[in-house]
């Protein structure tokens, strides 16, 4: 059979040896405990086989009226309190290392997805990722304690298939005769589970992506007057989810109905062949009794199924996970810039391709340092991607970036996210106060730049009026479109370097606050190259240069003045007039 090929090339095979890799590398963090689980379980297995040997002396001994009869007894309890104890070690231990390797997986995969390119990113919807971290991680994080539990569960029932033999050949075989049924039976169950939980955890992922999408747009939905079409959107995948849950637990029971038949019949018969051992003075009672309790020893072999199918869900939400930790970091090098640089930024025929079509391409650019260009055109033009590109959020596909004659593949990362600073429309703030989310970055912002920042954004005087200042958490800070935008803004200006970059970070601002902003660039924020990305036509009348993107391309770099007289340019902010854009001509 020719191996089938996922999206990304790969082959349905090499994405099962990539993830079972993985899941390696998680079963070598925790192999400590892993082998704890198995010495505990070896010791547990070593109790289970003696004691039934022990129960058979003991009552061998107790029928003579030996007067050693009671301290095998004793033996015998202190082998079950063994077995018990042990039991207990290996579910903790289980628990635990279940926990550390569902918290590996997830911390490597956030790392990786924070390190990459957003466009490689963005084949992941934000419920997909929700999905993977949460559920898909948890049961992959299960799988190394789950396959040394099966390793535990044959531990036992091979050793009481070794102790039928040597009580009496005929009684192991007799066992033996069975097992080829069992081994159908557990192959034909991974085998099936496999399929159906892959189907089931996809379907997972498209409910939450869904979910994510219509909490994202909950206002325009309530505006539309939709959320019962909305609600029956989200959740008519669920009666595919119903129908891939009850074959998986369909499977599952099958296998168990099978050998919850199985098994009993085995022991049957191992019994009725030490019947008539006993008969033929083969065997002793104390034997007899041995054999019994060796029999539900081996026919445990049965209860592989449930470690199995745990095994087999981790391997294959493991491959769920690994697709994020598979994602290609953006590479960095490890030079320093220039010290002292004014952020000259050059574009040398940078192109950038999304899912197969030239979102920039042959851009050419060269931007002096110490000035503030506003980026202009029609919505998709490549506006956010230039931006991207210009400070190394993204790697162009070609082309390459300079900033101060240094190309941004050679700069260290660290050096890179210290010298450009990024402000969003949207911007995500993290930290526990409002002051931790200004202050945070690749170095924390002493207190008095933090205020000195947010005084430039226009937010320290709606931070002063919250509950309790800058000492407010950010959770209990009630804060408006615009009061996040500011937050964001300082936080930018807070760590300026020589270069920043501006993606519609002002759009939800007044036009005052943002005449204010725009004089605080100016004489309060750090020196530096400004890369504004600009719908309003005040943003880019006040900018030193515009550059007008068209169709991925830059089609001229001029001043706004000069630019103005173009129709085209004039069109590209809904005018037809031949006014400079503030009503005078």
């Amino acid at each position: 059979m020719v191996p089938t090929r996922t999206r990304d090339g790969t082959t349905d095979r090499g994405v099962a040896r990539s993830a079972d890799a993985l899941l390696a590398r998680v079963t070598r963090a925790s192999a400590g405990r892993t082998a704890g689980i198995l010495l505990c379980a070896a010791a547990a297995a070593a109790a289970s086989l003696a004691l039934p040997a022990v129960l058979g002396l003991t009552l061998d001994l107790l029928l003579e009226g030996h007067p050693d009869a009671g301290r095998a007894l004793a033996a015998a309890v202190a082998l079950t309190a063994a077995d018990v104890a042990l039991d207990a070690a290996v579910a903790l231990l289980a628990g635990t290392v279940g926990a550390r390797s569902t918290a590996w997986l997830r911390l490597r995969a956030v790392r990786r997805l924070l390190a990459a390119a957003p466009q490689d990113v963005s084949r992941f919807s934000p419920g997909d990722v929700a999905t993977r971290l949460s559920a898909h991680a948890t049961e992959a994080g299960a799988a190394p304690a789950g396959a040394a539990q099966i390793v535990a569960a044959v531990l036992a029932p091979a050793g009481a298939l070794v102790a039928l033999f040597v009580i009496d050949p005929w009684i192991g075989l007799a066992f033996v005769l069975g097992l080829p049924l069992l081994g159908l039976l557990l192959r034909s169950f991974a085998r099936h589970s496999s399929d159906s939980v892959s189907r089931y955890q996809r379907v997972q992922s498209l409910i939450a992506t869904r979910l994510t999408d219509a909490l994202g747009g909950a206002r325009a939905i309530a505006a539309a007057g939709t959320v019962d079409e909305e609600r029956a959107r989200v959740l008519l995948p669920l009666g595919e989810l119903g129908t891939e849950g009850r074959r998986m637990w369909s499977v599952h029971g099958s296998a168990m109905a099978r050998s919850g038949v199985l098994m009993p019949l085995l022991i049957t018969a191992v019994l009725a062949v030490g019947g008539f051992g006993l008969a033929d003075g083969r065997i002793s009672v104390g034997d007899l009794l041995a054999v019994s309790r060796y029999a539900a020893l081996a026919a445990g072999l049965g209860s592989v199924a449930g470690p199995l199918g745990a095994l087999v869900r981790g391997r294959t939400a493991a491959r769920r996970v690994n697709a994020l930790l598979t994602v290609p970091p953006l590479a960095h090098g490890r030079t320093e810039l220039p010290p002292g640089g004014p952020g000259a930024l050059e574009l040398r025929g940078v192109g950038v391709n999304l899912d197969g079509v030239w979102v920039l391409r042959g851009v050419d650019l060269r931007v002096p340092g110490g000035r503030t260009v506003a980026v202009v055109g029609r919505s998709g033009s490549g506006k956010s991607t230039l931006g991207a590109v210009a400070g190394r959020l993204t790697a162009p596909d070609e082309g390459e970036v300079r900033l101060d004659g240094v190309p941004l593949d050679a700069v260290a990362a660290d050096v890179l996210r210290r010298e450009v600073g990024y402000a969003f429309e949207r911007p995500s703030l993290q930290g526990a106060t409002v002051g931790d989310a200004i202050a945070s970055g690749v170095e924390t912002a002493p207190v008095e730049r933090v205020r000195a920042a947010a005084r430039a954004a226009g937010a320290d005087d709606f931070v002063r009026a919250l509950p309790r200042g800058y000492a407010t958490p950010l959770d209990e800070a009630p804060l408006s479109g615009g009061e996040l935008q500011r937050l964001g803004l300082a936080r930018a200006f807070a760590h300026a370097g020589r270069l920043m970059i501006l993606d519609d970070a002002t759009s939800s601002l007044d036009t005052a606050t943002e005449r204010q902003v725009d004089r605080a660039l100016a004489r309060e924020v750090r020196p530096g190259t400004r890369v504004v990305i600009a719908h309003r036509l005040s943003t880019a009348a006040r900018a030193d240069l515009v550059v007008w993107l068209d169709g991925g391309r830059v089609r001229a770099v001029r001043t706004h003045a000069e630019l103005w007289r173009d129709p085209d340019y004039r069109a590209a902010f809904g005018h037809t007039d031949a006014s400079d854009g503030r009503g005078n001509r």
